[in-house]
């Protein structure tokens, strides 16, 4: 007669007698990781947040951190993804040494560049030396949309210099529009050397950051000669620079322009109102004029220009003491009459005959007033 066995599930007698020491258990009705038999294996959430960073190449530093996190908690849990947490951490990894290369090529700039442009208009910011340009809008005011065209065409501006601004909180208008007036002012004879070459209906312009551009990185003041009369345009480009021009003429035009210069900062006042001043004024243009007149002479002139250059050469020699005479002066008629005569030794016919020698424009341009009213004189 058998006994029946009692209720519930008992584990049949191991045939093999007791387990032995050191011998491996089985498993029983439970997994390696304590997971009954037959329970579905869930995925791993990191694992799978890895492989998409990688694939999108999306934040690859985080791709490659979340997919290292998933392997370790897959072999302890024994959740499913472990390839796609391989796959992210390498697609990762490959996206960290693309951005490294990208950037040290200087992609991204171009690239933010583009953004710049598209968020502002048509490529004011774009905008570089030398470049002459169609701005519908006019030059007046926030001109961003502009189109770029060839010099030699008519056209509304020629930029002739772009000044950086360092970076930082936006500096507000005023203080840029006091940059601009300092920077693009001093640049202008930088580009076009020759004074008596430019049109006397042409300005000096700028296009500047404002405090919306300057969020997308804009730092740049453009400075840009453009035309005054409404309706007219430019036609041919205004650069006369080392670029243009060759070295006898380079030479002439940076003594010229380096007493203009001096000339240009005649104080406000009268000589009848402030004596003192326009005497130290006189002394700076004399010794202007000293180290100007020692450049002409050390530079070695062509054949066909060698007499006309000496010859406004002595006619500077008599200015200049005719400067030293007015820094003297003890009352301001005196000072007048050495004034008068030191002006009309410069831009007289020597200079005219020197600029035919050298191939420059022979023609002065017109005495006018400017806009305090002080006579102003070009040499």
């Amino acid at each position: 007669m058998s006994i029946p066995p009692p209720p519930g599930n008992q584990r049949p007698p191991d045939p093999y007698g007791p387990p032995l020491a050191g011998r491996p258990q089985p498993y029983g009705p439970y997994g390696p990781a304590g997971r009954p038999y037959g329970t579905p294996v869930s995925v791993n959430a990191l694992a799978v947040a890895a492989l998409v960073l990688g694939v999108l190449c999306f934040l690859p530093a985080a791709g490659l951190v979340l997919g290292l996190i998933a392997l370790r908690q897959i072999r302890r849990s024994g959740q499913s993804g472990r390839g796609m947490a391989i796959a992210g951490s390498v697609l990762s990894s490959a996206g960290i040494v693309l951005w490294a290369v990208v950037l040290s090529t200087g992609v991204v700039s171009e690239v933010w560049e583009g953004v710049k442009d598209g968020a502002r208009g048509n490529g004011s910011l774009s905008l570089a030396k030398g470049d002459c340009f169609d701005a519908p809008g006019g030059l007046e005011g926030d001109t961003y949309d502009v189109d770029r065209v060839p010099c030699e065409a008519r056209h509304d501006g020629e930029v002739f210099a772009v000044v950086t601004l360092p970076g930082g909180a936006f500096p507000g208008d005023a203080r840029i529009t006091g940059i601009a007036d300092e920077k693009c002012y001093a640049l202008q004879d930088r580009y076009a050397m020759d004074t008596w070459a430019m049109p006397a209906d042409v300005e000096v312009y700028y296009l500047l950051p404002s405090r919306e551009s300057w969020r997308f990185g804009d730092r740049a003041i453009t400075c840009l000669f453009g035309n005054t009369e409404a309706g007219l345009k430019l036609t041919g480009s205004l650069r006369g620079d080392p670029t243009t021009l060759d070295t006898d003429q380079v030479a002439f035009l940076s003594t010229a322009n380096a007493l203009d210069a001096a000339l240009y900062e005649e104080p406000e006042k009268t000589p009848d109102d402030d004596l003192p001043a326009h005497r130290a004024w006189a002394t700076r243009v004399h010794g202007v004029l000293g180290e100007q007149i020692g450049a002409l002479r050390g530079h070695a002139w062509r054949a066909d220009a060698r007499k006309p250059v000496a010859g406004l050469v002595a006619d500077l020699e008599d200015a200049r003491e005719e400067w030293r005479k007015a820094s003297t002066a003890r009352d301001a008629d005196t000072y007048y009459t050495h004034y008068d005569k030191a002006y009309g030794l410069v831009g007289g016919p020597a200079t005219v005959t020197a600029r035919k020698a050298l191939g420059l424009v022979a023609t002065p341009p017109a005495r006018g007033e400017d806009e305090s009213g002080d006579s102003e004189s070009q040499v």
